[in-house]
């Protein structure tokens, strides 16, 4: 009996085809997150399929001869067994089932007009939770690889100085153990990799590279990143022009379709922006008041009121994610939950001429 392998879903990645008048739209998923589509998707439908079977049979019965005598009797049939895994449709299923009932808004349009945001009409159509599908030019952005990026960068320019390349008068190659001498800028002691407090710039040692890079600059970029950006997969969208919104996401690892190594999805997708497509709920929009609260939270006789003590402490990150400091949506662009995100591939305008 033959056996055909089994594919591992979190490691195989086929695109998805979309029906399109009569063209077919095929979507590359970078991230699905299959848990959720797969809750949500039983809320709408009471289940979700999982396999599907399709089994047809024909019989042909000839007789020949009297019954009494003789008898034949000849079966033809013929039966078709079909399994179609379903894992790899949920959201596609999902897609078209919230649009159906009008529970998925496409807002790419508004995002891309900066009067949309300005004006507030934005929150009003799409209010935190509301589930929205976006399309915009975005990157991608991990604090860790970044880290391993100028960590690796360290690597080569001290390489190189130890076969002699002079990077010029600005960064002078340091002869074997001279190093800069210690000061407050200088890297910290090492750590042991299996340290707790081990940081992301822990990984980036002393060096002088070219153009006047060096460990201290690099370390600090890096303390900035980690804080802005939580170490983990960032998508940016920039939906206008000038850069003045920000929707942002973070995507959660484990799920489906982002399996792989920060490093791998860079080289596959780059820093470049690019046009991606987000699907998800909105979590929240940056606050627009980010005045510095007034953290009174002792009541007279010197007990702390916990309500108090935890709004201000709300009131307190908001104000740090207005500066920017903090990973928290900035004023006037907003969060989202995703469900999935995907990019479209393009079509050959010769091959779409070709075929028609």
């Amino acid at each position: 009996m033959n056996r055909r392998k089994s594919r591992d879903p979190k490691r195989y990645h086929p695109p998805q085809v979309y029906l399109e008048g009569d063209s077919v739209i095929l979507r590359e998923f970078l991230y699905v997150d299959t848990d959720k589509v797969r809750a949500m998707l039983a809320q709408l439908s009471g289940g979700v399929a999982e396999e599907e079977h399709e089994t047809s049979r024909h019989e042909k019965r000839n007789t020949v001869g009297p019954r009494s005598v003789a008898q034949h009797l000849q079966v033809t049939g013929e039966e078709r067994y079909t399994q179609k895994s379903l894992g790899d449709a949920l959201f596609p299923t999902l897609e078209d089932e919230l649009e159906a009932q009008g529970l998925l808004r496409d807002i790419s349009e508004e995002v891309a007009e900066i009067s949309e945001w300005s004006s507030g009409n934005l929150r009003r159509i799409a209010p935190p939770g509301s589930l929205i599908r976006v399309t915009a030019m975005g990157s991608l952005m991990d604090a860790r690889y970044a880290a391993s990026v100028f960590s690796g960068f360290a690597s080569v320019a001290l390489g190189l100085q130890g076969l002699g390349v002079d990077f010029g008068p600005e960064a002078p190659p340091t002869p074997p153990g001279k190093g800069k001498a210690k000061g407050p800028g200088s890297r910290p002691a090492k750590q042991n990799a299996a340290d707790p407090e081990r940081q992301l710039e822990d990984s980036i040692p002393d060096f002088e590279g070219p153009g006047g890079a060096d460990g201290k600059t690099l370390r600090a970029i890096t303390r900035v990143a980690r804080g802005v950006f939580a170490p983990g997969l960032h998508l940016n969208l920039f939906p206008v022009d000038s850069g003045e919104a920000l929707i942002s996401a973070r995507l959660q690892e484990g799920r489906q379709y982002l399996d792989t190594e920060a490093d791998i999805l860079f080289a596959r997708y780059g820093m470049e922006r690019q046009e991606w497509t987000m699907v998800g709920s909105i979590g929240s929009y940056g606050p627009e008041d980010t005045s510095m609260p007034d953290l009174d939270f002792v009541r007279p006789g010197g007990a702390v009121d916990r309500g108090s003590f935890a709004e201000g402490i709300n009131v307190l990150m908001k104000h740090l994610g207005g500066l920017g400091f903090v990973d928290l949506p900035q004023h006037p662009g907003f969060s989202v939950i995703p469900f999935a995100v995907y990019r479209s591939i393009p079509r050959s305008p010769d091959l779409v001429a070709l075929h028609e």
